[in-house]
């Protein structure tokens, strides 16, 4: 028996396989509710991609958790703690600096709607009509009209609205202009109720938080411990195989990404044939590269806003956001506020990015564009903060692979699949009784709040398949 499992009892309730927000979440609520819960994790750390590392100088780089709306106090104070809610803080200063406009903003609805009329001259009829449509927006309705028709709707012919009101969004979770309206107007409306928010204290601590949350509950935690199969008998869920290990449930719960879930550890032959042809057709997103810069320990750097939307490019464009042609950039900036006591800057930028641009790069070519990545956005940078590359004293960079290898997430990523992945990740039970999905699918269900309220949705699912 692997170390890992020492002293693990043979059978529970439920397992839940990773430790993304969406499975810390199902496992917590799983465990309120009386069921015994073993979750089980690959990574040494949890929090899937609300990740962090340390590294040499002091450094402590937050992966994920750059921003979110104001939803997320809500959902952790119902779900987790008022005192995993209580870290949660807004950032003040959201920049945008592109050829066609440059400002600053709250990023709300009030000062959207004051920038859109005095900045860019936008009806205020045509404002309202906007923001009541995607506020309305629910995951159910119609999905035939897309982000571009939306757009076209109520401001035709002006890509410099489509940019304000798409890029920052895009960044979030990858959705693109023929994506449907509902997968981009649902999280659009989550940001504009009081704009962006994010973790004081940094990701270590909000996620040790909740693993500290999830041991007084009783969730039976083992990290190292990848999981192999889930065991199909009888056309249900009998268990699952980790570490060459056998360990009983009666339910398992998958936050991995839906495909390999699906393909990999269950197997396409427990599916139902119409239900692999619909799987296939599901379509994974798009994912990122980041640099981690660190500001030496000691020096100071001045105040340019909390995160900061660049690019050089004309106008709006999908294919270009991804391109490693690299034309625009989020800059997430943490000030020693973030993480109180650490007197520490970091900054970390992240671009979209396309999987194939990087996977089958010969190693030493893959080192070097990753330097070159580095180079470039620290050049990029010095626009806004001169001087810049002589306080940095530590500069990493990761990639589609990157994201690959630390998460197992097919193909890199980051924000699992497009919205035809939901209809399958909520149909699994259907298909197999006791197996479950939780993540990033449909795109909506991506972003931190979809996925901490994703993670709840399906431990209702599981509680009561487990009480039935």
């Amino acid at each position: 028996m692997s170390d890992a499992l020492k002293d693990l009892n043979p059978q529970c309730d439920a397992v839940v396989i990773g430790s993304g927000l969406a499975g810390l979440s199902c496992a917590n609520m799983l465990a309120r509710s009386g069921h015994s819960v073993l979750l089980l994790e690959q990574h040494h750390q949890l929090g899937g991609l609300a990740a962090w590392f340390k590294r040499k100088g002091g450094h402590i780089f937050d992966v994920s958790l750059h921003g979110f709306p104001v939803g997320m106090i809500k959902t952790c104070r119902k779900y987790w703690s008022p005192e995993i809610a209580d870290m949660i803080v807004q950032l003040k200063g959201i920049r945008f600096d592109n050829p066609q406009f440059s400002f600053t903003t709250t990023f709300d609805r009030d000062d959207f709607t004051r920038i859109l009329k005095e900045q860019l001259k936008v009806p205020a009829d045509s404002i309202e009509g906007f923001f009541n449509e995607a506020r309305d927006m629910n995951y159910y309705d119609d999905q035939t009209m897309t982000a571009r028709e939306l757009f076209e709707k109520y401001f035709p012919g002006r890509d410099d609205v489509v940019r304000l009101l798409m890029e920052p969004i895009t960044y979030a979770n990858g959705s693109t202009l023929d994506d449907p309206a509902i997968s981009y107007g649902i999280v659009f409306s989550n940001f504009m109720s009081k704009g962006v928010y994010t973790v004081q204290g940094g990701t270590d601590q909000f996620i040790g938080k909740m693993k500290d949350e999830l041991i007084k509950n009783g969730v039976d935690i083992r990290t190292r411990c990848p999981v192999e199969r889930i065991i199909v008998e009888d056309g249900r869920v009998s268990g699952v195989i980790a570490n060459d290990q056998t360990i009983k449930c009666r339910a398992a719960v998958s936050n991995g990404n839906l495909l390999s879930t699906i393909h990999r550890l269950v197997g396409d032959q427990h599916f139902s044939a119409s239900f692999i042809d619909e799987t296939n057709k599901v379509r994974l997103n798009n994912s990122s590269c980041q640099v981690y810069m660190g500001i030496r320990k000691g020096e100071k750097i001045d105040y340019i806003g909390d995160l900061l939307f660049t690019s050089t490019a004309e106008k709006f464009d999908s294919e270009m956001l991804r391109s490693r042609n690299i034309t625009s950039r989020t800059y997430s900036i943490y000030y020693p506020e973030t993480r109180p006591g650490s007197g520490m800057y970091s900054i970390v930028a992240s671009t979209n990015a396309n999987y194939e641009d990087w996977a089958y790069l010969p190693e030493e070519e893959y080192r070097a564009s990753k330097q070159e990545l580095i180079e470039s956005t620290i050049a990029a940078l010095d626009k806004y903060l001169p001087g810049a590359r002589e306080k940095i004293d530590y500069a990493e960079a990761a990639t589609p692979r990157t994201f690959q290898r630390y998460t197992l997430h097919e193909r890199g990523a980051s924000f699992g699949t497009k919205f035809e992945g939901l209809k399958i990740s909520m149909g699994l039970n259907n298909e197999i009784p006791g197996l479950f999905h939780t993540g990033s699918v449909g795109i909506i269900m991506s972003g931190w709040l979809g996925a901490a309220n994703y993670g709840v949705i399906a431990s209702n699912d599981v509680d009561k398949y487990l009480r039935s």
